[in-house]
């Protein structure tokens, strides 16, 4: 289970400046902001294009089209269920309804209590072994209704 920092501006300058020696620094540069809070906080946009000097909107355009970056906090575990065609055509989408069920929350939320984030990801390439998930970057494949059941305990506990 992942632990996050609380937001800091101080500590986000200096998790940003970490990669500013690499040639094309943004991405990591993003990936360790969410990997220090648990997302990416709108405050480090400003922060970012002043250090790389591009323009704001480019900063925001590059975190809203990656969906992995997150805007929000997530939940103390992550549910991710995988949407490819090869997981739906193997009954991908009456798991991701129970799921949504048994949760309280539709894709893309966070349980009430804060306890679990449940996401869709596009392709975790276990086609063949599809319907699959990742829990927390632990991937199980051949998922059915009882193996979700234990997944979601298990983030719930």
């Amino acid at each position: 289970m992942p632990h996050y920092e609380p937001w800091s501006e101080e500590r986000a300058r200096a998790v940003i400046e970490e990669f500013s020696h690499l040639e094309g620094p943004l991405m990591p540069m993003l990936h360790a902001v969410q990997e220090t809070f648990g997302y990416v906080p709108e405050a480090v946009v400003p922060m970012l294009a002043e250090m790389l000097n591009i323009s704001r909107a480019e900063v925001h355009g590059v975190v809203t089209f990656y969906h992995d970056f997150r805007h929000e906090p997530a939940g103390r575990h992550v549910l991710k269920l995988c949407r490819a065609e090869a997981c739906q055509a193997a009954g991908g989408d009456a798991l991701a309804d129970h799921a949504e069920h048994r949760l309280g929350c539709k894709l893309g939320e966070t349980t009430a209590d804060g306890r679990v984030t449940v996401e869709p990801i596009y392709c975790l390439g276990l086609c063949a072994t599809a319907p699959s998930a990742m829990l927390d970057g632990r991937i199980v494949a051949r998922l059915n209704e009882r193996r979700l059941d234990a997944l979601i305990a298990e983030a719930q506990s």
